[in-house]
């Protein structure tokens, strides 16, 4: 994987009301899986968009968000007050599936804990 790559692990489009996990991690834990998902879909109910999250070619995990150019009632100051809080309350959940995605991509030898 080059390193400005990134790899999709689950998003929601306010747009289409679809939710979307990547097939690659369909063997997370099913509570992990609904938990992405309900914060996903929350989220973009509550200010609009799409959100992704995604893994950078480091296998930091990060929030991506997005919105067509003529919606208007996409709120992107909300999307960023949203994200920081997702970060802060869901800090254990992000921690544990960047470390999963790390040992997924590149074994437990190579990481630096």
């Amino acid at each position: 994987m080059s390193e400005n790559s990134t790899v999709v692990l689950c998003g929601a489009s306010a747009y289409e009301e679809k939710y979307y996990l990547n097939k690659a991690f369909a063997n997370l834990p099913t509570q992990i899986k609904e938990e992405l998902q309900i914060m996903c879909v929350l989220f973009t109910h509550d200010v609009g968009g799409i959100l992704l999250l995604e893994f950078d070619g480091d296998g930091e995990l990060m929030f991506r968000t997005q919105a067509a150019e003529d919606d208007y009632s996409y709120d992107e100051i909300g999307a960023e007050l949203k994200i920081k809080e997702l970060q802060r309350e869901k800090e254990d959940l992000l921690r544990s599936l960047q470390l999963y995605y790390q040992v997924l991509t590149r074994g437990i030898d190579s990481l630096e804990l």
